[in-house]
């Protein structure tokens, strides 16, 4: 099946602020730095495919493809007797999805919301996701949606940040915009956020409530490049373009972004090592079975 970008009507009006952002800004930063991000992630995405033990032949769902990296490496596992689907908001993500992805993989692309996109009963082995899972407005109701396409005992393998306080990576490029930048508003408990997941019991609770079973969370803790080989000033980069920092930044008048960015800037100064500018993580790897 060649690589093909389904344009589709789509979306929960309770997903609208993130289906805007991903279509705005967000997506345009991830699709701008997609090969240092790929590369950032590629810790994350081991540990996600070792946990989903794809085989050849099964049909698998990526929810929040992004740029399809998980996408193609999943096709990779299925073989020319597989598939594989992936689904994301993001038109310019699922764009270079497409322009990534080989000719003749097993693969297709769908811009859809998982929350409320109609997917065909039964028609995925394992549902996986790298990162893509916490920006659902109702993240019960998306899995109840997700579940659909699953056939019975198929599986859900996904990764997820852990708290913002176990992810330096990310709060402390924050934490030095602060010093010039107003804070971003509070968001009520378990909003939709990069670190909407990162308490377990949350986890383990809507992924039950959704009526999974078999449920498992596994806490990993990495390394993560921020350089891209580019050293601080790459670093810098990947800060803004993903986590809060950016968006901290976002809107804000150019001397206070100038100042943020040079205090960004010597955050990460203190964890280079010639090109690399590697900093700690922790995300969740979920596993659970559809009864």
């Amino acid at each position: 099946m060649d690589a093909a970008v389904t344009d589709t009507s789509f979306g929960h009006f309770e997903n609208a602020e993130q289906i805007a952002f991903w279509n705005g800004a967000g997506g345009e930063r991830w699709v701008a730095r997609r090969a240092e991000l790929d590369a950032m992630l590629a810790p994350v995405q081991e540990a996600l495919l070792a946990r989903a033990a794809i085989a050849p032949g099964e049909r698998v769902l990526d929810v929040g493809c992004g740029c399809g990296a998980t996408v193609i490496a999943a096709a990779e596992k299925v073989g020319a007797g597989g598939s594989v689907l992936g689904l994301d908001v993001s038109a310019a993500m699922l764009t270079a999805a497409h322009a990534l992805a080989p000719s003749d993989a097993p693969v297709s692309f769908v811009q859809g919301d998982a929350m409320v996109h109609h997917f065909k009963a039964a028609s995925a082995d394992v549902v996986i996701s790298r990162l893509g899972v916490m920006y659902f407005a109702n993240p019960v109701r998306a899995v109840l949606n997700i579940r659909n396409a699953l056939r019975s005992e198929g599986r859900v393998v996904f990764a997820c940040w852990g708290e913002l306080r176990d992810n330096p990576w990310a709060l402390e490029p924050l934490q030095a915009a602060y010093d010039h930048v107003p804070k971003l508003p509070g968001l009520a408990p378990h909003a939709p956020d990069d670190f909407a997941f990162g308490a377990s019991e949350w986890v383990d609770k809507v992924m039950t409530e959704a009526g999974l079973r078999r449920v498992r969370l596994e806490r990993c803790e990495v390394s993560l490049d921020l350089g891209g080989g580019a050293g601080v000033d790459g670093a810098v980069q990947t800060a803004l373009a993903i986590g809060p920092a950016g968006r901290a930044l976002a809107g804000q008048p150019p001397e206070q972004v100038e100042a943020a960015t040079a205090a960004v800037k010597k955050v990460l100064a203190r964890y280079a090592k010639g090109p690399g500018v590697t900093m700690p993580a922790a995300f969740w790897i979920a596993t659970a079975v559809d009864p």
